[in-house]
């Protein structure tokens, strides 16, 4: 025990330092392997590459697919003209608003969420200083549009938070819809009240909205150069219904929403090259980011220590879906990564945990959903989807991290509760 905790305290240490996980996560497994009595090659060149391999060969194709399709949703325009006609529709004095449901109908969509921040923050930032409001409240409506409740509540997202259960639970991605909307609507409707409190708060106080700097600065997005945003919708629209409605893999959803796009947008076909590499290249990373979080995870639950750990864990009284809920958000706050976190936790606890879903007579689909709702209430100052947002937005930890605990960690985490105790009366 005293070596699993050793490795997992070092790797949230360092990651919250900025270093990589593609480099951290073997190092802190050899830490683990060595204190555990493992052999140490072994422990790297077997268990470690065995569980990062596993979970990219598994994953890979809907990672490139997903950047790609999003990456051509950014480059022809689309997620844009989308992203301005809600905004659009529902005002530019409801700028929070109006940022919080762009981002959140593109990640339902299926665009990526670090996509999705890139794209519209041009957008949000016209917003914003139209309606006068600070720059620090940006960095919370982004996440609690694209990194809560479409990333892992809303049933159908094809989001990889939401389709990493379906193989350990034998599920859908439609999985307890009841469960899923009210934890949505929790998070949403919470978060949003909570934003829009901080803003009356910091308007008050004179903090309103200042102009980026230091490289930061924003270009104006130009309504007549955006296409149209009907046939910028719809390959969202047909990557949800082949998924959930005529019941595709995810794998055929996105390359059909893929060539939607390059069709709807066929007088761009120069922007696609590029925006394929781009997308193909950053899926590479985002994936061995992901599979080298998996990897640890693999030398963890080899270690000797282990077993220990998941008595502790499956011993936890009362209704299993706890001991999920705290397995997976301890695993996903440790790495700083929803999918890889989740991906831990359920490659170690998965066929127990659906065995205990068999025996006890509970649904597979509920263990599903509180999987992915716990997998997304776990954004501590490592996290990394958390520093690329603040990347891109050039705010800091001190700025809006203590808005984001709240509305992407706080609030998620109530949804949790609230849908446990709704499995455990019945209501999926």
């Amino acid at each position: 025990m005293f070596s699993i905790i050793v490795g997992l305290v070092l790797l949230m240490l360092l990651a919250y330092l900025g270093w990589s996980i593609i480099w951290i996560a073997p190092l802190v497994s050899a830490v683990v392997a060595l204190l555990s009595g493992l052999d140490l090659l072994p422990a790297y060149t077997q268990t470690y590459m065995t569980g990062f391999v596993d979970f990219a060969k598994q994953w890979f194709p809907v990672f490139l697919l997903g950047a790609i399709f999003g990456k051509l949703m950014e480059d022809t325009g689309a997620a844009q003209a989308v992203a301005f006609k809600i905004t659009k529709l529902i005002g530019k004095k409801r700028a929070i608003l109006g940022v919080l449901i762009a981002a959140a109908v593109l990640t339902y969509g299926g665009v990526s969420l670090f996509v999705v921040v890139f794209a519209i923050y041009p957008l949000a930032i016209a917003l914003f200083r139209e309606a006068d409001i600070s720059r620090k409240l940006l960095p919370g409506t982004f996440a609690l549009g694209a990194f809560t409740f479409t990333m892992t509540a809303l049933p159908g997202t094809p989001q990889i938070q939401n389709l990493i259960p379906i193989p350990y639970f034998k599920s859908t991605p439609l999985s307890a819809p009841i469960m899923g909307i009210v934890a949505g609507l929790i998070m949403a409707v919470g978060g949003y009240f909570y934003l829009k409190w901080r803003e009356g708060r910091l308007t008050k106080a004179g903090d309103t909205f200042d102009e980026p700097k230091g490289g930061q600065e924003v270009k104006q997005i130009k309504e007549e150069e955006l296409p149209n945003w009907i046939l910028s919708f719809l390959p969202l629209v047909i990557v949800v219904i082949t998924l959930n409605v005529f019941k595709w893999d995810i794998i055929p959803s996105l390359i059909v929403g893929t060539l939607a796009i390059m069709l709807f947008n066929i007088k761009k076909f120069k922007t696609f090259i590029g925006a394929i590499n781009g997308g193909a290249s950053g899926s590479v990373m985002a994936i061995i980011n992901t599979s080298a979080a998996v990897g640890f995870g693999a030398v963890v639950t080899a270690a000797p220590g282990f077993e220990t750990l998941t008595d502790i864990l499956l011993g936890v009284k009362g209704n299993p879906l706890i001991s999920e809920a705290l397995s997976v958000q301890l695993m996903a706050m440790i790495t700083g990564s929803a999918s890889g976190g989740m991906g831990i936790a359920l490659e170690a606890l998965g066929d127990q945990y659906y065995q205990l879903a068999q025996s006890t007579g509970m649904n597979p689909d509920a263990f599903h959903r509180i999987a992915a709702l716990a997998s997304g209430a776990s954004i501590l100052p490592h996290n990394g989807a958390l520093l690329t947002l603040f990347a891109v937005t050039g705010l800091t930890h001190k700025d809006s991290y203590k808005d984001i605990a709240v509305v992407a960690l706080l609030i998620p985490t109530v949804a949790v509760v609230v849908a446990i105790i709704m499995a455990s009366i019945g209501i999926m």
